[in-house]
Parts: structure tokens; C-alpha cells; sequence
């Protein structure tokens, strides 16, 4: 029952020029595209582990 599962609207809020590769590719995975960009993921431990490694650059709201 996918419609049971937490979502997590996450917003990039800072640039990802000039961060570490993996950063950069943390945000990539999340699905963010450009500064404002904003996507809803599923509450998983790995979306969790790539919002806790560029949490200084985001924004995130539980839905």
C-alpha cells in the first residue's frame, strides 16, 4: 500500500555550485534540479541519509 507511506517535501534553499562532488550528488539523488526546486520523497532510511548529509542546504517539511 504505497498511499500509507510518510512523504517528505524537500526544497533546495542554498546552491550546490562549488560544494563536494557527493554533496552535489546527494542532491542530484533527492531529485532537485535548481535553487526553489521542490519534490516530495518517500520516508526512506536512504532519502533520510542523503537529507541528513546536505541538510545545510535544504529545507524539509513532513506531509
Amino acid at each position: 500500500m504505497s498511499g500509507d507511506k510518510k512523504k517528505l517535501a524537500v526544497t533546495l534553499i542554498r546552491s550546490q555550485y562549488g560544494r563536494i562532488k557527493k554533496h552535489q550528488d546527494c542532491v542530484r539523488g533527492l531529485g532537485l534540479r535548481r535553487m526553489h526546486h521542490r519534490v516530495e520523497v518517500i520516508d526512506t532510511p536512504e532519502n533520510r541519509g542523503m537529507i541528513n548529509k546536505v541538510s545545510y542546504m535544504l529545507k524539509v517539511e513532513e506531509l
